[in-house]
């Protein structure tokens, strides 16, 4: 465990290195307020550091609207001149270890590539979807909601963005945000003297949701054909606060395309147009890497549906404590003597946690064995949920 500064400032060096390609920070930055105390991790090659992970205590909110014990694991770097050697593997394997320690029941992370971290336990629970609206396009139907009170607000008003997020936070996939979060976020906005923008939903002291954004391509912004913003966070705690926000983007003047980032696969953002084709859904991608670190509580946790059971056996090679069969039902889940229904690797039930995915695609594509085969259509139904997951941070 790394603790001292210096060690802190090496492991942060370690893992920009590693990732070759990050945005500089701002002459004279601290990276020191960006870890948690006692949850960095490093491997040495003599007095040398050539690898890092790290984690944030965080929650994660599950289908049913429980906050479960969260690691937001970050800062997953190996030195390029020590790679294929099993330090990331190393570092894997303890840092799972720890978080099980803990006592957090799930773990997550936005992987930088997509072959490393199956072999961990890690499944693909959630997507995000990067979104462009032409706004001269983009006129809101009559029948959508008008939403409440909109109006502008400091962009640096961090206390405020968070108070908002925490209580608004409530879909399946969020998860909390830490201040070492809102810190890191703090100096990227400073590291870029702008302009930034933000507005706030609802009345003093009532605010239930947040816009920021800012403008690109600044310097021919009264000649380009196509003068664009782009979202950088919209947090919307209820439906008239999303319609609130989304309606104050559609009238700005003098902004052609509007990009979203970051939404969740099912927005209902065109919908809410009279031509949906005012929104363009650029590209789907892999958000939510989840690792199911404590499976007997993170099934008993989570919310079902429908009226049958199914019996669920589990392997876990990394945490042989969670290897086991799972009865589950609406009644909730439990461990059982059963003999199961549907057996899967711990990484195959962690991308289907959180009702991202579907039960019969993991049976097509060979990651489930299936022992009943009514059981798959039991299983569907009972990890269903109302929408698709999504997280919207990145750390």
């Amino acid at each position: 465990m790394l603790s001292r500064d210096d060690e802190l400032l090496a492991a942060f060096v370690t893992f920009r290195t590693a990732m070759v390609g990050l945005p500089p920070l701002p002459p004279g930055t601290d990276p020191i307020p960006f870890f948690e105390p006692g949850r960095t991790l490093g491997v040495f090659d003599g007095g040398e550091l050539v690898g890092t992970a790290d984690s944030y205590a965080s929650t994660l909110v599950v289908p049913g609207g429980e906050r479960l014990p969260h690691a937001a694991v970050t800062h997953v770097g190996v030195l390029p001149t020590h790679t294929r050697r099993g330090v990331a593997t190393a570092l894997m394997r303890r840092q799972l270890a720890e978080i099980a320690a803990k006592g957090e029941a799930v773990a997550t992370l936005r992987a930088s590539e997509g072959g490393i971290y199956g072999r961990f336990g890690y499944g693909v629970a959630g997507s995000s979807a990067r979104r462009e609206v032409y706004r001269r396009r983009a006129r809101l139907r009559p029948t959508a909601p008008r939403g409440g009170r909109v109006r502008l607000a400091d962009p640096a008003s961090w206390k405020l963005f968070a108070q908002i997020y925490e209580s608004a936070a409530t879909w399946t996939g969020a998860i909390g945000r830490p201040a070492v979060w809102w810190r890191q976020l703090e100096v990227r906005q400073a590291a870029d003297p702008g302009p930034w923008y933000a507005v706030v939903h609802g009345d003093d002291g009532a605010e239930d949701g947040y816009l920021r954004y800012h403008p690109i391509g600044t310097a021919e912004w009264f000649t380009t054909p196509e003068r664009t913003i782009v979202v950088d966070d919209l947090v919307a705690g209820s439906p008239e606060a999303y319609a609130g926000l989304v309606r104050y983007l559609l009238d700005l003047d003098l902004v052609d395309r509007i990009v979203l980032p970051a939404t969740a696969p099912d927005d209902p953002l065109p919908l809410l147009l009279t031509d949906e084709r005012a929104v363009r859904t650029v590209a789907v991608r892999d958000e939510t890497w989840l690792r199911l670190v404590d499976v007997p509580t993170a099934l008993a946790r989570r919310r079902y549906r429908g009226a049958g059971s199914v019996v669920v056996e589990v392997a876990d090679e990394l945490l042989p404590q969670n290897t086991g069969a799972y009865l589950i039902s609406a009644e909730g889940a439990a461990r059982t003597t059963a003999p199961p229904d549907l057996s899967v690797d711990v990484a195959t039930l962690a991308a289907l946690y959180l009702g991202g995915s579907r039960w019969w695609r993991h049976v097509r594509a060979g990651r489930v064995t299936v022992h009943r085969a009514e059981a798959v259509a039991v299983a569907d139904e009972l990890f269903a949920t109302d929408a698709l997951p999504f997280a919207g941070t990145i750390f």
